[in-house]
């Protein structure tokens, strides 16, 4: 098979399903959001970072495609009018929101308390960690903006919104590993 098919050289894209939507369309942005999102997070699982936390990324990788699937499917063409399941596509569950966490539970429970907000930044790693925090609530928007059009099951959403606090719990986690310091966002009083 080869990679490239010519099928949108004139701008249009196949959804899970068949059907072609332009290549600016909604739903496209949002999974192609998903799809930068992974790779944001594949540079963070790249870094020497704990090998637990590898495996999260991983498994969060993994539950990305999942996202990034339900994004890209029909709606019209995902279930029939009895509401069994027409295409095989896997779901998000509530397990994997409790997983994500759990994590950020774990975490949080070595750290000190939050007082203030933080500037992203102290250690590259930690760096890769807010800058794919703020591509997740990219997602997040433009999956929030596609469920009002065309809705989608809850829990893909909620998932987005907990992957993003886990990605900031995270990047805390890994500046106290690192030995990074932890820059507080203190507002200058105008002078």
């Amino acid at each position: 098979m080869k990679v490239y098919t010519k099928t949108g050289d004139q701008g249009t894209t196949a959804l899970f399903g068949g059907t072609r939507v332009p290549k600016h369309h909604i739903r496209i942005d949002s999974y192609g959001t998903v799809d930068e999102l992974n790779s944001h997070i594949g540079l963070i699982r790249d870094q020497d970072i704990n090998p637990h936390y590898k495996n999260v990324l991983i498994d969060i990788q993994d539950k990305l495609f999942t996202v990034g699937a339900i994004l890209a499917t029909d709606p019209e063409k995902a279930t029939l009018k009895s509401g069994k399941k027409r295409l095989n596509i896997p779901v998000i569950s509530k397990e994997n929101i409790a997983f994500l966490e759990q994590e950020m539970d774990a975490m949080d429970a070595e750290l000190p308390q939050m007082t203030h907000f933080v500037l992203p930044g102290g250690h590259q790693t930690v760096s890769f960690c807010h800058i794919a925090r703020c591509v997740c609530r990219r997602a997040e928007r433009l999956a929030t903006a596609l469920n009002a059009i065309e809705p989608f099951e809850i829990h893909t959403l909620k998932y987005l919104n907990r992957l993003s606090d886990y990605l900031f719990v995270l990047a805390r986690k890994l500046s106290k590993d690192l030995c990074a310091e932890e820059v507080k966002w203190i507002p200058k009083k105008n002078s």
